[in-house]
């Protein structure tokens, strides 16, 4: 008799916390939704986004997402995959419609720089004057490191309305998918999407020619670009997101 009851209560566990964990992460796109604001760009777009991933072999919606984004390039790639095994696939590439800046990290507050390095997206921001908004960890520990202690600046965000002052900034239309896209990953369970900031396109002879002139009189901006090239270049041969650490001095490492 206990034998039986022990095997009930365990599965009134598991079924308790299985419907519990579900219902937290579907909760994130329904919270987002009782917003007539934003109920009103899902019911306007999400319709195209399932046909645009329906025409790729992509299932709908995308349950693990990952965004790199190359600043002299200006393109922002978002690929998706729904299992942990899975390749990424590109689902689409953006253009970057306003840039600021120059080539290298961001290091100061107010430097106009938009960040290189890789971080996750930590707020969604629905309320940006930018229209929407998907916040990036700057600064991450690296940054924390390697940056003006006092000042080494803050809200940075992949935005929409094509305007930036070191930000990476979309279309209102480009924002809407991508935001979207993002919200359901979190409510899949995807807590930290990663975003991945590049200089250029590594594989690019025009992008990698103008880093040359640019970087060749400044060896530490040569050795930041090959250390996040690591990154790179482990996601082409894989299509998997690789493991970044940072060391004691604030270099990324790529496992």
């Amino acid at each position: 008799m206990l034998s039986r009851i022990s095997a009930f209560i365990f599965t009134f566990l598991v079924i308790f916390f299985t419907s519990f964990i579900s219902n937290a992460q579907n909760s994130f796109v329904a919270q987002e939704k009782s917003s007539f604001r934003l109920a009103s760009i899902f019911n306007s777009k999400e319709d195209t986004l399932q046909k645009e991933f329906a025409a790729k072999g992509l299932e709908w919606p995308a349950k693990y997402v990952y965004i790199r984004s190359f600043k002299y390039d200006a393109q922002l790639e978002v690929w998706v995959k729904n299992a942990p095994k899975e390749r990424y696939k590109l689902f689409k590439t953006y253009k970057v419609c306003m840039q600021s800046g120059t080539m290298g990290p961001k290091r100061l507050q107010g430097d106009y720089q938009v960040p290189e390095g890789f971080y996750y997206i930590n707020e969604f921001n629905p309320h940006s004057n930018y229209h929407l908004a998907l916040g990036l960890n700057y600064p991450n520990a690296s940054d924390r490191i390697l940056s003006d202690s006092l000042r080494p600046g803050n809200s940075i965000y992949i935005h929409g309305s094509c305007v930036s002052v070191g930000c990476i900034p979309v279309t209102d239309e480009e924002i809407e998918e991508i935001y979207i896209i993002a919200s359901y990953a979190k409510s899949n369970g995807e807590d930290f999407i990663p975003v991945h900031v590049f200089p250029f396109r590594y594989n690019s002879r025009r992008s990698m020619e103008y880093f040359k002139t640019t970087a060749k009189n400044n060896p530490s901006l040569q050795k930041f670009a090959m250390e996040l090239k690591g990154a790179y270049d482990k996601f082409e041969d894989t299509h998997q997101v690789p493991l970044v650490l940072i060391d004691r001095k604030g270099d990324y490492v790529i496992d």
